[in-house]
């Protein structure tokens, strides 16, 4: 018998609706190819920055102007890091009357400490909060305030701390004269390249 349009009408409207399907789940390989995308870069960011240490290290000690300073060992062992000097140098302590700038220094304030020649090695004749220019005589050392006190401020530069050879640095006696050659690039970066012992008779004529 065919079937009137009223009754095909009805029979639509009661039958339900199909159930909505589930919005499928990220697969998971696309997860782990974005963890290995970001491993990957990780690993080329921290080998770009080795490089880039390595690279600017190398142009210091090609490119910078090699100076001698004073310094004293401190605590010449460190059972957690090896042997190492902890270097306390003569222009770590500078007079306040060398400071030249017009607000009193504050801590962790970067500081410009011009450098001269007295007797071959090298002690401070200023302090600048900007870098100034100075004549041929004259090297500028980058650092920061570590501390303030009424008559001094205390400096530090980034390379107090040498390592040695194993063992080498328990033959070395707590606030023994050292000279270290340090070498300044024309941007300011400086290292360490080599640290003598200083005679005793040196050591005895530098003494307070």
């Amino acid at each position: 018998m065919p079937t009137s349009p009223e009754s095909s009408h009805s029979t639509a409207a009661n039958t339900p609706a199909p159930p909505a399907l589930p919005t499928p789940a990220p697969l998971p390989q696309m997860h782990e190819s974005r963890r290995r995308q970001g491993v990957r870069w990780l690993v080329v960011a921290q080998v770009l920055f080795v490089l880039a240490v390595a690279a600017a290290g190398y142009a210091t000690a090609a490119f910078g102007r090699t100076i001698t300073l004073r310094t004293t060992a401190i605590d010449p062992r460190d059972l957690l890091y090896g042997d190492h000097l902890n270097l306390n140098y003569s222009i770590s302590q500078i007079p306040s009357h060398l400071w030249r700038g017009s607000a009193t220094p504050r801590r962790k304030q970067a500081v410009y400490v011009v450098l001269e020649s007295r007797q071959g090695d090298y002690e401070a004749v200023a302090v600048y909060p900007q870098e100034p220019k100075v004549p041929a005589n004259q090297v500028v050392l980058r650092g920061w305030v570590a501390d303030t006190f009424r008559r001094s401020i205390r400096l530090r530069y980034g390379f107090e701390r040498y390592y040695v050879p194993e063992n080498t640095g328990r033959k070395l006696k707590p606030k023994q004269t050292l000279r270290v050659q340090v070498s300044i690039a024309p941007w300011g970066q400086a290292r360490i390249k080599q640290v003598d012992v200083l005679p005793t008779s040196s050591n005895a004529t530098t003494a307070p």
